[in-house]
């Protein structure tokens, strides 16, 4: 049997008592630094402003919400049926779509793309700017072609 006297000393490390009166060292303030208002007193969240509106708050797209997507401008959309106002293998580009005022100018600043919209009904015409997939098989169909 093991004697109690012969086991090792194992001395913890005891809690410091705080706000036990100014003599203790650990009295006034309790360790909570200068402060004698709420923070000093309770646990309140860290971004806390006293009531007012907090910051995160007052800057919602800071916290995301997946509205902060990049704000790149679009290219204008292009729909096929548009291009029949143009003549049998004609060449189309941004600049005459401008001027049969089939698109606005603002499209210099933001470009545009041709679209698989609607029923196309001249052949052979060639695009000189974007296209999709789909609009571009279209033209090709009908002998024309996309060159972007």
């Amino acid at each position: 049997m093991i004697d109690l006297s012969s086991l090792p000393k194992i001395v913890g490390k005891k809690k410091k008592r705080v706000g036990r009166g100014l003599g203790s060292n650990r009295g006034a303030k309790s360790g909570r630094g200068t402060t004698r208002h709420q923070k000093a007193r309770e646990d309140i969240p860290i971004g806390f402003e006293g009531g007012q509106n907090p910051v995160i708050k007052r800057f919602p797209l800071l916290r995301g919400k997946g509205r902060n997507k990049p704000v790149s401008p679009k290219p204008l959309i292009v729909h096929l049926d548009w291009l029949n106002k143009f003549k049998d293998n004609e060449e189309v580009t941004i600049e005459k779509l401008v001027e049969k005022k089939i698109i606005d100018d603002k499209v210099f600043k933001v470009g545009a793309k041709l679209v698989r919209t609607g029923k196309l009904e001249r052949k052979g015409l060639i695009i000189k700017f974007p296209a999709s997939k789909g609009a571009a098989e279209e033209v090709e169909k009908l002998g024309g072609k996309v060159e972007a």
